[in-house]
């Protein structure tokens, strides 16, 4: 199974703007490798990335061959209210990993 990470503040100011780490467990094979006897390796990589804080989208970001394995991805929003930001990564052959994280704003 999949594994993802995700950092952020557990609390924060109303306005404040936050900063978020993800870092999502993947290989991410490009397709353009071979293997050691000439035949291409299938490409296997995350495609997409996105973040809804409280059901509104606040990041999203499309993925390609050249990102490297395991991708770290740093972005920051605003915070507005206590609640949940959902992550979710989107690959090849069915990849798919969700992650919830709760924030409270005071």
């Amino acid at each position: 199974m999949a594994r993802a990470v995700v950092t952020l503040p557990a609390t924060a100011r109303r306005g404040e703007i936050i900063e978020i780490k993800t870092l999502a467990q993947h290989a991410m094979e490009t397709g353009f490798r071979r293997t050691q006897i000439g035949e291409l390796i299938p490409r296997d990589i995350i495609r997409t990335f996105r973040c809804a804080y409280n059901g509104v989208e606040v990041y999203r970001c499309d993925l390609h061959p050249a990102i490297a394995a395991n991708p770290l991805i740093a972005f920051t929003t605003v915070a507005t209210e206590s609640g949940t930001l959902s992550f979710q990564w989107v690959g090849d052959n069915g990849y798919a990993v969700t992650e919830i994280a709760p924030i409270r704003v005071e």
